[in-house]
């Protein structure tokens, strides 16, 4: 569970403690990324700061159309734009998603669902449209044949800079568990599903399967960009008017997302360059298109593809079991309550009355009820 940071005016905690860097953190990595701005305006940091700045391994001659390749290099920038990532983090939550929170009156445990999964949609609406941009601009999914084709072709400025902010947003999320103060119980899990986000985007980023890349990020962001979109739905939706179909459409999109993925992986990696020019290992050159290196990348989107699936349908089972459990559950009697106060108050209304009366009330009653 997410806690919300919110700067409180009243409290000062003493400079450099934890209270003070999570309440400031914002101030304090906008200065450091400051720095490497700065660095690049004088002509003696110039080169050290460019390479934290620009996009490094540029692999075309001066006045083409530049073209990249990945490298070393590029964790110097990944580094950078982590810092970046982290301020516009704090910008989104403390002017954006904060004021909406405090006008719904959210209860603790929808207030972190409504952070995490506002700061997601943010970050998924912006991937799946400049993902989107990229495919249709290169021609990667109305002509399938380039995703293989040219191999180890060199990125377009767009991709690159498009894999180099995924990689420093997967990067961020570590230091954003402290200054979103997780608990101790979940930091683990959170910490690992960061670390192998950063992992999976690494590896076929540098065996310069880019093309494959960028597609399977796309459909992996549309589906958790709708997800994401239908968990703010339900924390909001009380009634439930709406949540119903969003969920139901976040699941399809999942599943489809899911298959979409594999058929891409199998035609790029089984059938696509395999049919290409086949050249022995060279890491230099930035050639993998290896049949151990090829069947290892796929292996492991498959059984990605088969985990996140799963996760699906275990999500959606357990969701039926509480709907059941709701539906299950014998709402209290009140018209025996009502009843009860009624002779209750019957009761105290004859204690005040002499026993002649009550007497007689009592036998009234009886005759009532044999009629």
């Amino acid at each position: 569970m997410v806690k919300p940071v919110r700067k409180s005016s009243n409290k000062n905690p003493p400079i450099l403690s934890h209270e003070f860097i999570i309440q400031n953190h914002a101030d304090i990595v906008s200065c450091v990324a400051m720095v490497f701005v700065v660095g690049l305006m004088v002509q003696a940091t110039s080169p050290l700061a460019s390479i934290f700045i620009a996009l490094q391994h540029n692999v075309t001659e001066a006045g083409e159309i530049p073209l990249y390749s990945p490298g070393l290099k590029d964790w110097a920038a990944v580094f950078f734009y982590s810092l970046i990532c982290i301020v516009i983090h704090a910008i989104i939550q403390e002017y954006a998603l904060d004021k909406i929170s405090k006008k719904l009156h959210l209860s603790k445990s929808k207030l972190a669902v409504f952070s995490t999964s506002g700061q997601l949609s943010v970050f998924y609406l912006i991937s799946t449209f400049w993902g989107a941009d990229i495919v249709l601009k290169e021609h990667y999914l109305p002509e399938i044949a380039r995703l293989w084709s040219d191999y180890p072709a060199p990125m377009p400025f767009l991709l690159k800079l498009y894999i180099i902010i995924q990689l420093a947003y997967s990067l961020h999320e570590l230091p954003e568990l402290y200054f979103q103060r997780v608990k101790r119980e979940e930091y683990s899990s959170k910490a690992i599903q960061s670390i192998a986000t950063l992992l999976l985007v690494t590896i076929p980023y540098f065996l310069n399967f880019n093309r494959l890349l960028v597609c399977l990020l796309l459909l992996h962001h549309t589906s958790e960009l709708f997800y994401h979109i239908s968990q703010l739905i339900q924390t909001v939706d009380k009634e439930e008017k709406f949540s119903k179909v969003t969920r139901l459409i976040s699941t399809i999109l999942q599943i489809s997302s899911r298959l979409g993925s594999i058929i891409l992986a199998v035609l790029t990696l089984w059938y696509g360059l395999a049919l290409g020019e086949q050249q022995p290992l060279d890491i230099q050159a930035g050639y993998f298109n290896t049949p151990t290196v090829r069947l290892s990348v796929l292996g492991g989107i498959l059984l990605l593809q088969m985990y996140l699936t799963i996760n699906v349908i275990n999500q959606e089972i357990a969701r039926s079991r509480e709907n059941k459990v709701y539906t299950t559950v014998p709402k209290p009697k009140v018209q025996k309550k009502e009843k009860s106060k009624k002779s209750k108050k019957i009761s105290n209304e004859e204690s005040d009355l002499p026993e002649v009366d009550q007497n007689t009330n009592k036998t009234l009653r009886h005759k009532q009820k044999c009629l």
